[in-house]
Order: C-alpha cells, then sequence, then structure tokens
C-alpha cells in the first residue's frame, strides 16, 4: 500500500538529492525533518485505525509540506521550468498517483546474537563463495553464518568483528 504521504516523500528526496548535485546547499534539519517523517508514516502503517497513528501521519504530512516548500524555493532559483516540473511531480503525488516506485526496504535484524558477543550483517552486490570468507571467520575467531549467497552475519568479539569486516573489505566492491 502505497500512501500520498509516501509519494510525497520520495518527490522530495529526489528533488533534495537534484538541488545537492547542482551545488546547492540544503541545511541538514531538512534531511532529518524528512527522516523523521518517513518514520512516522511507517508508524502510521503498522496500525491506521489507531488515533494515535493518524495524528503522527497529520504530523508527518505538515513537516514534508514544510521540507516541499522550502525546496520549491530553491527550486526557483534554478528556473521556472525545472520549479514547473516539480511542482507538477508534488501535485501529482498528492492525488495519489505513484511518481516514484516505493523501493523494498524490509529491515533484516540479526536475532538471537549470543550474549556477550558483537554482531555485524555485511550485504554483499554479488554472490559470494562460503570457503572464500571461513577463511576469514577462521583467522580472525568469529563466527559467520550466510543469510543467502550475498549477505553474511559475523559474530564475534567486537574487536575480531571488526577485524574480519576490514578484511573482508575487498569483497565490498566485487
Amino acid at each position: 500500500m502505497s500512501l500520498p504521504s509516501e509519494q510525497n516523500w520520495l518527490v522530495i528526496i529526489n528533488l533534495l538529492t537534484d538541488l545537492k548535485k547542482r551545488g546547492y546547499e540544503i541545511p541538514n534539519q531538512i534531511n532529518k525533518d524528512i527522516s523523521l517523517a518517513r518514520s512516522s508514516i511507517n508508524f502510521y502503517k503498522k496500525d491506521t485505525s489507531h488515533p494515535d497513528m493518524i495524528n503522527e501521519l497529520a504530523r508527518a504530512d505538515m513537516s514534508l509540506r514544510e521540507s516541499q516548500e522550502f525546496l520549491l524555493d530553491i527550486a526557483k532559483k534554478v528556473s521556472e521550468e525545472y520549479l514547473d516540473e516539480w511542482f507538477d511531480k508534488f501535485k501529482r503525488a498528492n492525488k495519489g498517483e505513484q511518481v516514484y516506485e516505493m523501493p523494498n526496504s524490509k529491515s533484516k535484524f540479526l536475532i538471537n546474537t549470543p550474549p556477550g558477543m558483537s554482531s555485524s550483517r555485511i550485504n554483499l552486490k554479488n554472490p559470494l563463495a562460503e570457503e572464500r570468507v571461513q577463511e576469514i571467520a577462521e583467522y580472525n575467531g568469529v563466527i559467520i553464518e550466510f543469510d543467502d549467497d550475498k549477505t553474511v552475519a559475523m559474530y564475534g568479539d567486537k574487536n575480531n568483528v571488526q577485524s574480519g569486516i576490514k578484511e573482508m573489505a575487498p569483497f565490498f566492491s566485487e
């Protein structure tokens, strides 16, 4: 389920990114505000009938509108056509149209980490054979579990986990 608030959020993110690429300074508070708004939207989606959640969505919408106005003021400096393009995207998002596809960002958390151990989850771009990582695990004294061939969970002493991650760094760009 995609909400107009989510589409507004996506348009804001894309506008903000484009303005930064064009060299415009955006205050960090805008990033914080839109991040908080995104969290509120996600909470609302968990229970759309709860009155507190409805109020949170209203606050998120208000915060998004303030960020939108600020960014559109900057967009006006680029050109009138640029402003019209983004204004049109916001109009479509407010009507409930899908302007941008919502990324699938289901968070995965490490559960059942043994007591007293640190943990890390590593998401690789390409599949990796278990044998390549097993040597690093043995050398650094960490436990490695594969969720799939692109996701590795590492458990152990904090320093050992950090060393293991550093040794796996070359795999991040493969």
